[in-house]
C-alpha cells in the first residue's frame, strides 16, 4: 500500500527489510521535495551513475523507456528510471527556461508573460521605471514569463 499523492511506500506491521521499503520511500522523498528539471524531453538521455538525481518532464509521445509516462516527471537514479505522476498545482523549476512550471488542468503550464508598459496619455517615467524593475525581478524570479 502507498500513499495516495505521490505513491510513497508504506511500511506494513510486520513486514521483513522494512529498510527497503524506508529506503525507497527517502529516494522518492529526494526526488519530489523542491523539484527541478533539467527540461521536457520525449527521449530518454543516455546517462550515467554521476547523473542520478537529474529528473525530465516526459514529453507525449515519448519513446523507449519513457513510453506511456506522458506528462509524468522522470528521475534517473543511476541505474534506471523512476517515473512521477504530477498531482494538481504541484510545482517544478524549469532549469533549461529558469522558470517554474504548474502542473493544472492535466498539463505543464508556465507563468503567462506579463508585458511592460507602453503608451498611455500621461507618461510617469518613475512609476514606468519601478513597474519596469518590478517586471524585470519577477521574470528572473520564474514567478512570470519572459
Amino acid at each position: 500500500m502507498n500513499t495516495p499523492r505521490f505513491e510513497l511506500p508504506n511500511i506494513m506491521v510486520g513486514q521483513a527489510h522494512k529498510e527497503i521499503t524506508h529506503n525507497e520511500a527517502l529516494v522518492r522523498i529526494d526526488a519530489l521535495l523542491h523539484m527541478s528539471v533539467v527540461a521536457a524531453a520525449t527521449n530518454p538521455p543516455i546517462l550515467n551513475v554521476s547523473d542520478a538525481g537529474k529528473s525530465w518532464i516526459v514529453g507525449a509521445g515519448a519513446t523507449g523507456k519513457w513510453m506511456g509516462q506522458d506528462l509524468a516527471v522522470a528521475t534517473w537514479s543511476g541505474a534506471d528510471w523512476d517515473f512521477f505522476r504530477p498531482a494538481e498545482g504541484m510545482a517544478v523549476w524549469d532549469q533549461g527556461n529558469s522558470v517554474e512550471l504548474r502542473y493544472v488542468d492535466g498539463i505543464w503550464q508556465s507563468p503567462s508573460a506579463v508585458p511592460s508598459p507602453q503608451g498611455g496619455g500621461v507618461i510617469d517615467t518613475e512609476a514606468r521605471s519601478a513597474i519596469t524593475q518590478l517586471l524585470m525581478q519577477l521574470r528572473l524570479s520564474g514567478i512570470i514569463g519572459q
